[in-house]
């Protein structure tokens, strides 16, 4: 039996940063992963692979839409599907050899096989053969996977998950999507673009239901323009493979039964925390009525030198807060003092223009009773926009009215991703709006809008509107 310092059980970004920080930290650290290659969802069927096709796609639509008006004169491009998909399938390739480089780099030791507690220290690991190991600190980073209602469970074949969405063997002609958040509507974009006639099923009154109602406004608008049928206030009451068609039976906001029909339906209604198989019943680790494993604000479970991150415990599903995490809680193991502020962990989606936020939704703001000012500015006026012909979005600001600190701030724009970091490091430091419209920003660039949309916010009139 092998003993170790520190356990990681999952080779998600959770997983294997923590095991990466554990290493450059001392500790004696084993990671332990039950499929073939590390990364978990992420890196094999998320994150990765979803924007390598969302990036092929966008490429595809704007050789076919925009090059003329560039002065590119081209033949009407052809789609290689197939090609697509092998680029995509590199990219995961790549990134998944580059977290084995990084563990062998670290000495950290990789077990492949099926994790379960025996007991609080020792895991057996069930590959090839069966191991046992012992540990003084355990993480688990086991993650997420798709969540459905028995309505509309998925079948793997007309009925799919994102993760069939990522590896389809054709262009579906008519995708229904049910659930009109980050997943659907990102994959939603990758088919849209290369010629799919895209229906998205809705029971919120909006998509991006959890984000700030201006986001989700406008990107319906851009959608709406690229083909995308939104239903919203829709039940799913059934979905129905017929053989080549899936009917999709849902009621409207007045009761009213309507059926969609497709080739494909893929249902995007959220993740849900990934434990089966781990024994958390033979140590005793408490779970909550979704799921996830409790722990307490050092990420401790109830079992006191065992922790858990990411997906599997409470809070928004995303990468780089599980890495947060991860990181969070080796250097807590070691004596250090890390930090984690949930309310400034962004969150961002790939459509384009890209969707980005951080801090309080005015919603939010409402709720809490702050007073409060806004100011947005709209990407169509910036020189930048209009040369690179990406003109669809705004910025909203929402700073507290009585100190002016800046409390959200919500993008949709080209690069949203990238621009979010200005505003999160501004709210890291408690920056006011006039913090942010006094700082010089470069021109002609789309940060230009954070400058105006904090010139606003601050009562101030934006320069160019």
């Amino acid at each position: 039996m092998t003993n170790y310092d520190l356990t990681i059980i999952g080779s998600g970004p959770g997983g294997y940063v923590a095991a990466i920080r554990a290493a450059q930290l001392g500790l004696k650290t084993a990671i332990i992963e039950k499929h073939f290659t590390l990364g978990g969802t992420c890196l094999n069927v998320g994150c990765i692979p979803s924007k390598a096709l969302l990036d092929s796609s966008e490429h595809f639509h704007s050789a076919k839409h925009n090059f003329d008006k560039h002065g590119i004169i081209i033949n009407a491009p052809k789609l290689d599907f197939s090609k697509m998909m092998e680029r995509k399938n590199e990219v995961i390739n790549q990134t998944c050899d580059g977290i084995k480089f990084l563990m062998k780099k670290n000495k950290i030791d990789v077990i492949q096989g099926t994790a379960s507690f025996i007991d609080k220290n020792k895991i057996s690991v069930k590959g090839k053969t069966e191991i046992i190991i012992n540990s003084s600190k355990i993480i688990i980073a086991t993650g997420s996977k798709p969540n459905f209602f028995p309505s509309m469970k998925p079948d793997g074949k007309r009925i799919i998950t994102s993760t069939e969405a990522l590896s389809l063997k054709e262009i579906p002609e008519n995708l229904i999507i049910i659930g009109g958040g980050v997943i659907g509507l990102e994959l939603g974009s990758v088919y849209a673009r290369l010629g799919s006639k895209v229906s998205v099923i809705e029971y919120a009154d909006s998509i991006f239901p959890s984000m700030d109602k201006t986001l989700g406004k406008e990107l319906t608008k851009v959608l709406k323009k690229e083909g995308f049928k939104f239903s919203l206030k829709h039940t799913v009451k059934e979905v129905i493979n017929k053989g080549n068609i899936v009917k999709v039976i849902a009621k409207d906001k007045k009761d009213k039964e309507i059926t969609f029909e497709g080739d494909y339906c893929l249902v995007a209604v959220g993740r849900k925390p990934y434990t089966e198989g781990l024994g958390l019943e033979n140590i005793g680790v408490k779970t909550d009525k979704f799921g996830r494993i409790e722990v307490n604000g050092s990420l401790q479970t109830n079992i006191k030198n065992i922790y858990a991150i990411g997906d599997v415990i409470k809070g928004a599903m995303l990468a780089h807060k599980a890495e947060e995490e991860g990181v969070f809680v080796v250097e807590n193991i070691k004596g250090e003092k890390p930090h984690i502020n949930y309310n400034l962990i962004p969150g961002v989606v790939y459509t384009w223009p890209e969707v980005a936020s951080v801090g309080k939704t005015e919603e939010q703001v409402i709720d809490s009773g702050i007073k409060y000012n806004v100011g947005q500015f709209p990407i169509r006026a910036l020189g930048r926009a209009r040369a690179s012909m990406d003109i669809m979005g705004t910025i909203k600001i929402i700073s507290d009215s009585t100190t002016d600190e800046v409390l959200g701030v919500h993008i949709i724009a080209p690069r949203a991703a990238d621009l979010i970091m200005e505003a999160v490091v501004a709210m890291e430091f408690r920056a006011s709006a006039e913090d942010i419209a006094r700082i010089c920003h470069p021109h002609p660039t789309y940060s230009e809008a954070m400058k105006e949309a904090a010139l606003d916010a601050t009562g101030k009139r934006p320069i160019h509107i």
